[in-house]
């Protein structure tokens, strides 16, 4: 599991799939939690401005694992 350390109370879901190095592009992340490739907590996440805080778990379809620090 990778650890993405935020400087600001929270990172929009959206936000979080570029800066982790996920997607390039926002219509890359918005497809992919579009098309439930993103959980949050164990939970698909498909609101693309679901505010993520530190100690989240973000996990990718088929991909890596991150813990928002």
């Amino acid at each position: 599991m990778e650890e993405i350390e935020i400087t600001t109370e929270y990172i929009k879901a959206d936000a979080f799939l570029k800066f982790a190095g996920v997607c390039a592009t926002g219509g890359q992340a918005k497809w992919m939690i579009e098309e439930a490739q993103v959980s949050v907590n164990g939970e698909v996440c498909t609101q693309r401005g679901k505010k993520l805080y530190r100690s989240d778990i973000v996990s990718i379809v088929g991909g890596p694992t991150f813990r928002i620090v």
